[in-house]
């Protein structure tokens, strides 16, 4: 169902308490907290600034300054479409009259055995300094500058840290100590080719709704997750090419309590969907925009985010990485479609060859290939799958996989709301394994068991709010990867265990 804003204010607060109305009750309430304020799907996607303001407060109410200061902001984007965070005089005045610091971060990213890179915004170009300090007295300082041309945004690379060791860190803005609450803590990776358990948590679907989940990110953070897989339509909603709300809706991820704690402690992988690439089901350069509206939200993309890398550095997001024992590549299968069942047309040329060539690449026992939409065909008859666009380039992939013997693939998705596994058997007489997760945010979707998937299916669930887990155990000598999706409030709702030679094409 699609919702438009009446541009005449008392048809809007109408719309909006009518849409409350017929949505109430959908929203789930935890018993150990205080009530709080059920903002549904629907009136996510509408987005507009009161239903804004109540996302920011729909966990716990924040404090009067936060309030003040993104009610004024969020007014400002809505305003005028070509806003930016940089040069923006109205949003340094409102910073200064609510004693804000700063405007987002700190997010981790890139975190290996030895390095780890820090995101923050700050509200005027400024050097920006980070000190970490490890448990056995090492002391680590890097530095970086926020910038107009970065839209304020400062990544912060620290290198020579030691392998598998905590570290506090510590941020300077103009050479002052940022004040946070959030714990500012984060452990790097072990060596590459160290063995032991290790374990990471993955999912998609948060929607502005399901980001601000406390209890959800602190199950994510204290399960010894020690990082976090987003697979699409994380932060921003519905916004198409205006480029204004796409930051007015980073900017409300940065405010959020829960948000922050989860990326100053763990750090985070991005990739996005269609919600937060321009709007439902839409891909490539949808109809009625153009290739520079593109750009431009690609360009709003990598300056909130903290990957690895973006595509080929001017087109696609994709990226390549080590997470202990799992190399990860995330798809960019938004951005770069061509029209369907043409060759390449859910990844696009470049991106289809530099897959293959990553694939060869990978050293890990494990493999970890993210599509944001669903690798397999059962669920909402195809609707945005590989199938429907891409069957001709699946099979390609799925066959140059089998030929290389590429060990320990991991098919992982999001997308369609609900979460759900599946076998995809080959005529080689292998089978590949999906996890599709979709519960971030626990928005309701498709119906949890897919009749046509038969007993290809493994299980299913709807209207939940639950992340995937996956814990490698590299200490014997087929290494076992096991699946447990875990619901807010930490109880284990589905686990899987599957070694490597059965991920592996004639393994």
């Amino acid at each position: 169902m699609k919702y438009k804003l009446m541009s005449d204010r008392n048809c809007k607060c109408i719309l909006y308490l009518m849409v409350v109305a017929m949505f109430i009750g959908c929203g789930t309430h935890t018993a150990d907290t205080d009530p709080r304020i059920d903002v549904t799907l629907p009136l996510a996607h509408i987005g507009s600034t009161d239903i804004d303001m109540d996302l920011l407060n729909s966990y716990q109410r924040q404090p009067d300054s936060v309030i003040g200061f993104y009610a004024e902001v969020r007014k400002m984007f809505q305003s005028d479409r070509a806003a930016r965070f940089a040069d923006n005089i109205y949003l340094v005045g409102s910073a200064e009259r609510h004693n804000i610091k700063h405007l987002g971060g700190p997010m981790l990213g890139n975190v290996a055995h030895d390095r780890a890179s820090v995101w923050v915004r700050t509200i005027k170009p400024s050097p920006v300094e980070v000190k970490a300090k490890g448990l056995s007295g090492q002391t680590v300082i890097a530095s970086s500058k926020s910038s107009v041309h970065t839209d304020l945004t400062a990544v912060v690379e620290l290198t020579g840290l030691k392998p598998a060791t905590k570290y506090d860190y510590q941020i300077f803005i103009d050479g002052e100590c940022l004040p946070l609450k959030q714990q500012t803590k984060f452990t790097t990776f072990p060596l590459p080719e160290k063995k032991g358990n290790f374990q990471l948590a993955f999912g998609g679907d948060f929607h502005k709704s399901g980001i601000h989940n406390i209890h959800l990110m602190k199950q994510i953070r204290q399960r010894g997750n020690r990082a976090m897989i987003l697979t699409g339509d994380s932060a921003v909603d519905d916004r198409n090419n205006n480029t204004a709300l796409h930051r007015s809706d980073y900017l409300l991820r940065d405010l959020s309590p829960a948000w922050q704690g989860l990326a100053a402690a763990m750090p985070v992988y991005a990739t996005w969907d269609d919600h937060d690439y321009f709007d439902n089901d839409l891909s490539g350069v949808p109809e009625g925009f153009t290739a520079e509206d593109v750009l431009a939200v690609r360009e709003v993309w990598t300056q909130n985010w903290n990957n690895p890398g973006y595509g080929d550095g001017k087109q696609g997001i994709y990226f390549r990485t080590r997470i202990g024992p799992a190399d990860v590549i995330m798809l960019d299968t938004r951005s770069l479609r061509k029209t369907p069942n043409t060759k390449n047309a859910f990844l696009g040329d470049r991106q289809m060859a530099w897959l293959k060539q990553q694939l060869l690449q990978c050293q890990g026992p494990f493999v970890i290939i993210s599509s944001p939409t669903m690798w397999s065909d059962y669920v909402t008859n195809a609707k945005d799958s590989w199938g429907i666009w891409d069957a001709e380039g699946r099979e390609e992939l799925f066959s140059f996989i089998e030929k290389n013997q590429v060990p320990g693939v991991l098919l992982i998705s999001g997308d369609r709301h609900g979460t759900r596994a599946f076998k995809i058997p080959r005529p080689s007489g292998h089978t590949f394994y999906e996890f599709e997760v979709g519960t971030l945010g626990g928005m309701p979707g498709p119906d949890a068991i897919a009749e046509k998937a038969g007993d290809l299916q493994l299980f299913g669930r709807a209207n939940i709010k639950a992340f995937g887990e996956f814990e490698f155990d590299t200490t014997k000598t087929d290494p076992r990867v096991t699946f447990r999706l875990v619901d807010e409030r930490g109880s284990i709702l589905e686990e899987i265990s599957l070694l490597q030679s059965q991920l592996t094409p004639g393994g």
